[in-house]
């Protein structure tokens, strides 16, 4: 049972969504939780249209999104089940929690909870604004108002009929906001982004001594202490005096105190930083003065949080970082999508190694052309421009040293930065790869990396947009279903080794909890998966032999053994080949389907199929609730159609519940 899917996997996602909205509802109706399948699914398409697609990670901001954007917005049913929606949800997120499929990074239950009852007011309100529809949402209610059975064949085209013949009345005021919003906000879906690798930060004592040092922290406070409180005089086109300008530069140790010049204006430096401090709002300008906020005093005094609000303005200074040059263009090319640039050249560089900064300088060049369309202009200009680019996106990352986000060095090329050079679906025209070629055999290119500084500060801008980005550690309390499900999904295998390690450290946690956890999991496919996290985690795989016999785990330990190799089918006796089987005719069921596990059965053909589900049925097999889907959903219906009678055995497998009744309204 996977909680992630790519959008490339429409099949496997409806499948898992299919047995995920069964299993929750067959567990809420069993425990008395209100429920109701169309909001059920709702939930799940929401988490899965988000920016991360985590459909178990849940947290204030989901939350939030799916009770007051996502179900008005999509939502069509009658004002009394939408009111069931955040109860709906409570049970959602309860069964998530019960069975071990929330991702412990997201809000606990309680929190959740609390998230749900705290929006119920805004909910209400959020129903009763029709401007919050969605387009098919608001014609799906007008054809309602209209009388429209929706859910009669051919219902819906006749009233798109009557709408175009000017036959149907609707709100034209609602209609155009409608269309507003969408013009200025766009719609719910969100683009998906690419998943992250997990990273390590150093403790959090070591980030906060780092970010006193940065020199840009120590330059913006010994700026804001020279300004004081009284100020310091402006021209009349409010920039600081040249002697108070060269004054400060020399205070600051920008360097740039020995230049000739007849205006504050013409010290980059300086300028980037009298910039920052007000972006920050450390200094303002009043009265032909630069003074030093008040109110900034906190921050001034805490260096950490100073270094955090400097990284996180920073992609709005782009036209202070680059540096004009004498074209007839008004600005630098880099200035105009800095925002864009900064961040997606960040995002790149992490969670690896040095990159060499002529690689990061063609991709760059590359979104220029995209965003500016410079396919038509001159070579010459074109090649000035490139130049431009790299010169400012190397300006770009003397700022990010001087902060503190990136180190700078010297060296050859890692070999992985020219392996895909030859790829028939390389993105780089062909004279950005010839570039390449050449500089990436020189062997002292310049070199850039993420300090761990740089890291926490990407990492902290990447959870803000709702993009999944694990650290190293952060589970190191989490529950053991849910540590060994996220790690099965989102880690790779050395990562997981090493979260699963730190999380081994701590007092009264074991490999009994986490194999007591696998025990329990209800669905084969995601037990099959935590099993295998936990032995490629554990020294030399001895944890599946050990486990050979084990009452529980057995089918899966023998599944994975003979998968790998390590075990012959012949070495099993009957009934341990009949578990096999039905650990991996039960694994089918939940990936496949009952429609998918059914075509499957056709397939075999009568006799022999017959007999091996009715062997199945009976095999004892510890899933229970996956043997009773198997002989409602499978088994039962296979059997009206005659077409491959199952001759069913009479008894009941133990613990089986029978045919489930349907609960009365």
């Amino acid at each position: 049972m996977r909680t992630w899917f790519g959008p490339d996997e429409a099949e496997e996602f409806e499948a898992a969504k299919d047995l995920l909205i069964r299993r929750c509802v067959t567990w809420a109706e069993e425990h008395g939780q209100p429920v109701d399948e169309l909001l059920l699914s709702a939930a799940v398409d929401a988490r899965h249209v988000g920016r991360d697609g985590r459909l178990a990670y849940w947290d204030d901001a989901g939350i939030s999104f799916f009770l007051l954007r996502y179900v008005p917005y999509t939502v069509t049913a009658s004002r009394e089940e939408l009111d069931l929606a955040p109860e709906v949800l409570r049970t959602y997120l309860r069964y998530l929690d019960v069975t071990g499929l929330r991702d412990p990074r997201g809000a606990t239950l309680a929190e959740a909870e609390e998230v749900i009852t705290g929006l119920r007011a805004s909910y209400a309100a959020a129903l009763d604004d029709p401007t919050l529809r969605g387009m098919a949402t608001f014609w799906a209610y007008t054809a309602l108002d209209q009388g429209v059975d929706l859910t009669v064949p051919g219902a819906f085209e006749r009233f798109k009929r009557d709408l175009d013949a000017g036959r149907v009345p609707y709100d034209e005021q609602v209609l155009d906001k409608i269309m507003q919003n969408r013009l200025v906000n766009g719609g719910i879906d969100e683009e998906r982004a690419f998943p992250q690798p997990p990273v390590s930060l150093p403790p959090g004592s070591a980030l906060t001594e780092a970010a006193a040092r940065s020199r840009t922290v120590q330059r913006l406070i010994t700026l804001a202490d020279w300004v004081g409180k009284d100020g310091r005089a402006l021209t009349d086109a409010g920039n600081l005096r040249v002697a108070d300008a060269l004054e400060v530069s020399a205070l600051l140790g920008t360097g740039e105190e020995q230049l000739r010049v007849r205006s504050a204006t013409d010290l980059p430096q300086l300028n980037l930083l009298l910039a920052w401090a007000k972006k920050l709002r450390l200094t303002r300008t009043s009265k032909g003065r630069l003074f030093r906020v008040a109110k900034a005093a906190p921050l001034l005094r805490d260096p950490e949080a100073l270094w955090r609000r400097a990284f996180e303005v920073l992609p709005e200074l782009g036209r202070v970082v680059t540096i004009p040059v004498a074209t007839w263009r008004p600005e630098p090319i880099l200035a105009e999508i800095f925002d864009e640039i900064l961040p997606d050249v960040l995002n790149s560089m992490y969670g690896l190694d040095e990159m060499p900064m002529v690689r990061l300088e063609e991709t760059v060049w590359l979104a220029c052309q995209e965003y500016f369309v410079l396919d038509q202009e001159d070579d010459l200009l074109r090649d000035l421009w490139r130049r431009e680019a790299a010169r400012d996106l190397a300006r770009m990352f003397e700022v990010l040293s001087d902060l503190g986000a990136v180190e700078l060095t010297r060296g050859p090329a890692d070999p992985l930065y020219t392996s895909d050079l030859d790829h028939d679906d390389q993105p780089l025209p062909p004279d950005a790869v010839e570039r390449l070629r050449a500089a990436l055999a020189e062997p002292a290119l310049p070199l850039v990396r993420l300090t761990p500084l740089g890291v926490r500060g990407v990492r902290d801008r990447l959870l803000a947009e709702g993009r999944d980005a694990p650290l190293i550690g952060e589970l190191a309390t989490a529950p053991p279903a849910e540590l060994l499900g996220v790690l099965a999904q989102h880690y790779p295998p050395e990562d997981a080794v090493a979260e699963l390690q730190g999380w081994l450290t701590r007092p009264g946690q074991d490999v009994e909890r986490l194999l007591q956890a696998v025990r329990e999991c209800p669905f084969r496919t995601r037990a099959g998966a935590m099993l295998r996290v936990l032995a490629d985690a554990l020294p030399e795989r001895r944890l599946l032999h050990d486990l050979r016999h084990d009452p529980v785990l057995g089918p899966a330990v023998w599944t994975q053994l003979i998968d790998a190799g390590e075990m012959s089918p012949g070495s099993l006796s009957e009934r341990e080949n009949l578990l096999v089987g039905a650990e991996n005719f039960l694994s089918v069921l939940e990936l496949a389907g009952p429609a998918g596990l059914v075509e499957q059965l056709k397939r075999m053909g009568g006799g022999d199929a017959s007999e091996f589900v009715e062997a199945i049925l009976a095999s004892g097999h510890h899933d229970v609730v996956g043997l009773r889907e198997l002989r409602e959903l499978v088994a039962e219906p296979l059997r009206r159609t005659g077409r491959h009678p199952l001759r069913l055995v009479p008894t009941r497998p133990p613990g089986a519940r029978g045919r489930r009744k349907k609960r009365k309204p």
